[in-house]
């Protein structure tokens, strides 16, 4: 075990500071990740350095579709998460209460990353705030060598956590379900609240990061186009317009079985609304085939990047901006 970041102690009981949970853990019991134990009065982490999944990806695939477009990732995870998702896609490693994993240290994953010339490291599959220490210290020094660090998170993240990794963090993607509906997340992810994935988005955008949001529709419980609506406003008032804003559509799994796919035109109609309400950059996923894989410029509607699914067909940019009007696009690339 690795003694943990961001706790405090109160009495002989520790409270967390590292999810929105705080959770208040006595001694020798676990938090809700289940990965973070009160032994001794001292707060440890049990997954540091304990990577269960470890592959290469598009980074198209986060989805991160303004981050490098065209580019790799070294995608990495450990077990744990502190969310209970009936819909969990990789419920094998992020439900599971034993500590798996291949040992890797921080150099590890650096020299795995030069050794195949990749210059991002994402930090996903599970939730990387459940192993932030890992994270945090493979981030930094990742900075030396300059490789970017994603996170693909939840978003249920303190500010203290925030502004601690803030300076290594180059972009994030923060998932919501069902447009973050509060009785959706308490009923089927045992998240009493949901304010604090939006407070999480205030201190990304302080200590700017580069956002990007995702947004899981689920047919019959969780396709409400009334919330999709209002989180929509919520980003344009309180984040930016710019904002990339991906509609994925649900697959049947793990305790949800009997839900059906999200069709495509449910995910179209959503993505048209949030252009509609002044998102300039909605876009649809999970299901190829729709006019929103691509990237328009906002002002002129050229086509600036072509995909399908999370394979780029064309790029045409001059820098940032669009080639036929010079309207300069919200995306970072080489």
């Amino acid at each position: 075990m690795h003694e943990a970041m961001l706790w405090l102690k109160e009495g002989n009981k520790i409270r967390c500071e590292l999810c929105a949970r705080r959770c208040l853990i006595p001694e020798d019991k676990e938090g809700f990740c289940r990965v973070r134990e009160n032994k001794k009065g001292t707060l440890f982490t049990k997954n540091y350095g304990k990577i269960v999944s470890i592959d290469v990806d598009p980074i198209e695939k986060k989805p991160l579709y303004h981050f490098y477009p065209g580019a790799s990732t070294l995608s990495i995870s450990s077990v744990g998460c502190n969310f209970k998702c009936k819909f969990c896609i990789n419920c094998d490693i992020s439900q599971t209460d034993k500590i798996t994993g291949k040992t890797y240290s921080p150099d590890d994953i650096i020299k795995i990353a030069n050794d195949k010339g990749i210059k991002i490291i994402a930090y996903t599959y599970t939730e990387p705030t459940i192993f932030f220490e890992f994270a945090y210290r493979t981030s930094r020094l990742a900075k030396r060598y300059n490789i970017k660090n994603v996170f693909v998170t939840n978003g249920y993240i303190t500010s203290e956590a925030i502004k601690k990794i803030g300076k290594y963090l180059d972009a994030v993607t923060v998932d919501f379900k069902a447009s973050g509906n509060s009785e959706f997340y308490k009923k089927y992810m045992s998240v009493p609240d949901v304010q604090p994935i939006f407070n999480a988005l205030k201190h990304f955008n302080k200590h700017r990061v580069f956002i990007e949001i995702s947004n899981l529709i689920i047919p019959g419980i969780g396709d409400s186009s009334e919330d999709n609506h209002k989180l929509v406003e919520w980003i344009i008032d309180n984040l930016d317009s710019s904002i990339p804003y991906h509609l994925l559509g649900f697959t049947p799994c793990y305790q949800m079985n009997d839900i059906i796919p999200t069709s495509l035109d449910v995910l179209e109609r959503f993505a048209a609304d949030a252009k509609q309400v002044g998102l300039r950059y909605p876009y649809v996923g999970n299901i190829w085939g729709s006019k929103f894989e691509n990237t328009y410029c906002y002002n002129c509607g050229q086509a600036v990047i072509e995909r399908t699914g999370t394979f780029i067909n064309g790029m045409n940019l001059e820098g940032n901006r669009c080639p036929n009007c010079g309207f300069a696009i919200n995306i970072i690339k080489d």
